[in-house]
């Protein structure tokens, strides 16, 4: 019986860390969960969630996936891994909340674009936690430090009125 709860437990942190299976993909799992939060950012527009609501989910989704991934990198043995990916959907969402609630699909390409950029290269401080925090709070907080690198940028580029 035991057996079976932990692989319910297992099943249950490996959908919310991979995403619903996104960070699963062979190749750019990043990417794919990062893609994958697109239709999530859709919902919560079509919804009509207020920005406090939205900046209120997303902080309870950055210390949830902080607690989660530390306890699955233990129970799996690893530090970061690819499949990973609820870092990008954070970091997705908080690149979202500076030009909330514009979904129009320029915007969101430039969203998922631009935090892609951000994620990839990794300017410090997230460079930093990427690599001296070796707990679930690294593995997300430099996702939600290229989120914030990426708002800012989108917001630059609507003040020079090169974005809607």
């Amino acid at each position: 019986m035991k057996d079976q709860n932990f692989r319910y437990i297992r099943f249950l942190y490996l959908s919310f860390l991979t995403f619903f299976g996104s960070g699963l993909a062979p190749k750019a799992p990043g990417t794919f969960g990062s893609l994958a939060t697109i239709p999530l950012i859709l919902l919560i527009a079509h919804l009509n969630a207020s920005f406090l609501f939205v900046l209120s989910f997303t902080s309870a989704l950055t210390i949830v996936a902080c607690f989660v991934a530390h306890y699955a990198q233990k129970k799996e043995g690893v530090h970061d891994p690819g499949w990973i990916v609820i870092d990008e959907v954070i970091g997705m969402l908080v690149t979202w909340l500076f030009v909330f609630p514009n979904t129009n699909i320029i915007t969101l390409t430039f969203v998922f674009i631009i935090f892609r950029v951000f994620d990839i290269i990794k300017i410090f401080p997230a460079n930093w936690a990427d690599k001296n925090i070796k707990n679930g709070a690294g593995t997300i907080i430099d996702d939600v430090i290229s989120g914030i690198y990426a708002g800012i940028t989108l917001l630059l580029l609507q003040s020079f009125r090169l974005i809607a």
